[in-house]
């Protein structure tokens, strides 16, 4: 079956990370042949761990996931570095015949992608396979963002506004967030509400026991604290009536789904951890001073670095764009809607996907 000719045969594999699919599903609407979706669980161990980098599927939940098994597909459409993973198992077990389509940075080998889509966090080297989009692809279904303010209104009508939402996510290399830290983010967020309104503060599965205990020790008896994993999540709620939003720097799927919705954007931004702090600090001027190609070309090839990721880059690009303000500034009001890139994505995976050329 010729790539050129044929509609393709399209795998998406995903993983349990919603942010992560939201991307996906933004973009694969909009190509024209139908995909066949195959979603992925992990083993305890990575379920928020990270495993090593390998063509494999060892840390795949097998009993739980969809079933991998040919006939392959001609391309794979992934996000992260798990669902990656297993993307190059398929194409190692393919013969080398699936092409991989990847969101976000690849650890390394850049050449074993046939497209890789990255937004403005990520310090990719540049590349005729590499896509550079300036913010992350999700975005809100507009029916689902309508039932959810219908469903809502009555509760969000019974607090006492304004309502700010604080949505936290928690550590992730090579940012932490600590009990002090979710303190802090307390405080700051009252500045938003006055004495007359409340907190709406909303949790992840990164967001540690130590955080959350603390967090709901800083709040008053007019706040809201949802954690995350129970019932009648309030997100979509929250998107919807909320009077202004505070997120933590390291959540850019809620970052990105605020600022696209033009709603008052605050971004609190995490400390490196210690462990990072002291690596920076240990780490050789030379290294630091070396050209892009030495970084990002040459030693991801032999395993000793991958491409780094720089959240602060997505926060200097909405402070720019006056979408959002550091936490502890006033808000401001956007005044257009974010760039769209989602046509330009999809383009670029329709003409990779009939490209019989490339990795």
């Amino acid at each position: 079956m010729s790539r050129a000719t044929t509609a393709p045969r399209v795998w998406v594999v995903i993983s349990d990370k919603a942010g992560d699919n939201a991307q996906i599903e933004a973009v694969v609407a909009r190509l024209p042949w139908p995909v066949e979706t195959r979603r992925l669980l992990f083993k305890r161990p990575y379920v928020t761990g990270k495993p090593p980098f390998l063509a494999s599927l060892y840390h795949v939940d097998k009993a739980r996931s969809d079933a991998l098994a040919p006939p392959w597909p001609d391309v794979v459409i992934t996000i992260g570095r798990r669902p990656a993973m297993a993307a190059l198992w398929i194409r190692k077990r393919s013969g080398g015949h699936t092409r991989i389509i990847l969101f976000g940075r690849p650890k390394r080998q850049l050449d074993h992608f046939a497209l890789v889509i990255v937004s403005a966090q990520f310090q990719v080297e540049r590349a005729a396979n590499v896509l550079n989009v300036s913010l992350p692809l999700m975005r809100i279904d507009s029916q689902r963002l309508a039932r959810a303010a219908s469903d809502w209104q009555a509760h969000f009508a019974s607090l006492a506004r304004p309502v700010i939402a604080v949505l936290v996510g928690g550590a992730t290399r090579p940012y932490a967030f600590s009990a002090n830290d979710a303190r802090e983010l307390i405080a700051v967020a009252r500045a938003y509400c006055g004495e007359q309104g409340c907190l709406y503060v909303t949790t992840s599965r990164r967001t540690s026991k130590a955080a959350v205990a603390a967090l709901r020790a800083s709040m008053s008896a007019r706040d809201t604290l949802y954690e995350w994993g129970a019932t009648d999540n309030p997100y979509f709620g929250l998107l919807a009536h909320a009077d202004g939003f505070v997120v933590t720097g390291d959540s850019m799927s809620m970052i990105t789904e605020v600022a696209r919705l033009q709603r008052k954007l605050a971004i609190f931004g995490l400390r490196h951890s210690r462990a990072s702090a002291r690596a920076r600090r240990w780490l050789p001027a030379w290294l630091l001073a070396a050209p892009a190609w030495f970084k990002y070309r040459l030693l991801p090839r032999f395993g000793f670095t991958a491409y780094p990721r720089d959240l602060t880059q997505i926060h200097a690009r909405l402070y720019d764009e006056r979408r959002a303000v550091p936490a502890g500034k006033p808000f401001v009001e956007a005044s257009e809607s974010a760039a769209d890139d989602l046509d330009t994505v999809a383009r670029a995976i329709v003409a990779t996907c009939i490209d019989p050329t490339g990795p």
